[in-house]
């Protein structure tokens, strides 16, 4: 990890350094902010904010996406209030302990490496759920709450939405995993849960799971039909759409592919992958009323 430390304390930035060098720091030194804007590629700049008629600002600007603690003498509106709004992640006031310093460091990198994992998981999860038109969602739906579904994925999407409105986070636990009944027996009532796979609990375990959820706030995905003393709602497609799992018939696995895929492939390339002619496709369209779009 390199660091560009920028501080007109010559003394106070070479102890820095070879202490951070200590750790595995790749550490350099400057103390003027013109200088330290011509340098790259560095994953923390520790700035000091009271190098004297220098303009830090661009300094921040440059390195917006790295991290950036700033050293202050004191605290005030111009040391540390408007450089943090302006893009620093952090300050430390001098004199200051190295094992600080580190603990600052190591707890932003965290930070921003989880960031980027979670902007990821929030892309992958938004495209996995943009053809799922999930509507009518509310929050004032008492929990625990029961999604009845003939397709899993319209479950996880209306979960999903549904802690999004709720600008929280669930914890997730799919009920085919071992010791999931003991784990969310010890979960607090305050937090929000999804769990899946009810369906494939055996009669004991079902009653023994409804006692413990009858008190905590959990939205529960199933794809059986039977009823339930808990609030439920069934979530279903206008189209007919099958889960992974589902065995289906000729004329399902045919209907399916070309309900979803006709605008993907144009007919020639869809008649072919169904080993089918197009008079056959048409056909077949016609049968199950299915009307491309134009």
């Amino acid at each position: 990890m390199r660091v560009l430390i920028v501080e007109s304390e010559i003394y106070l930035a070479q102890s820095i350094a070879s202490k951070l060098a200590e750790e595995g720091y790749a550490c350099e030194i400057t103390a003027s902010i013109k200088e330290a804007e011509r340098s790259d590629d560095f994953d923390v700049v520790l700035l000091s904010t009271n190098i004297n008629g220098q303009d830090f600002y661009p300094l921040i600007d440059k390195f917006r996406d790295k991290i950036i603690i700033l050293l202050v003498s004191y605290i005030s509106q111009d040391t540390v209030s408007e450089p943090l709004k302006r893009g620093a992640n952090d300050y430390i006031l001098k004199p200051f302990m190295i094992e600080e310093l580190k603990r600052k460091i190591n707890h932003l990198r965290e930070f921003e490496r989880l960031k980027k994992i979670n902007e990821t998981y929030e892309k992958y999860i938004d495209y996995a759920f943009k053809d799922l038109s999930v509507e009518n969602i509310s929050v004032k739906e008492p929990l625990p709450l029961f999604l009845k579904t003939n397709y899993q994925k319209y479950a996880d999407a209306y979960a999903f939405a549904f802690a999004k409105k709720l600008n929280e986070v669930f914890k997730f636990y799919p009920l085919t995993q071992k010791g999931a009944l003991g784990q969310i027996k010890s979960e607090k009532s305050s937090q929000l849960l999804y769990i899946t796979e009810f369906q494939n609990l055996k009669r004991s375990e079902k009653t023994q799971f409804l006692e413990i959820i009858k008190d905590k706030r959990a939205i529960i995905s199933t794809t059986e039909s039977e009823d339930l003393e808990f609030n439920t709602i069934e979530i279903k497609s206008e189209n007919k759409i099958y889960d992974i799992n589902d065995i289906l018939t000729i004329d399902e696995y045919v209907k399916y592919i070309i309900m979803n895929y006709q605008s993907k492939f144009p007919d020639t390339m869809l008649s072919k992958k169904l080993g089918i002619s197009r008079k056959s496709l048409w056909e077949k369209r016609k049968k199950y009323e299915i009307f491309k779009k134009r």
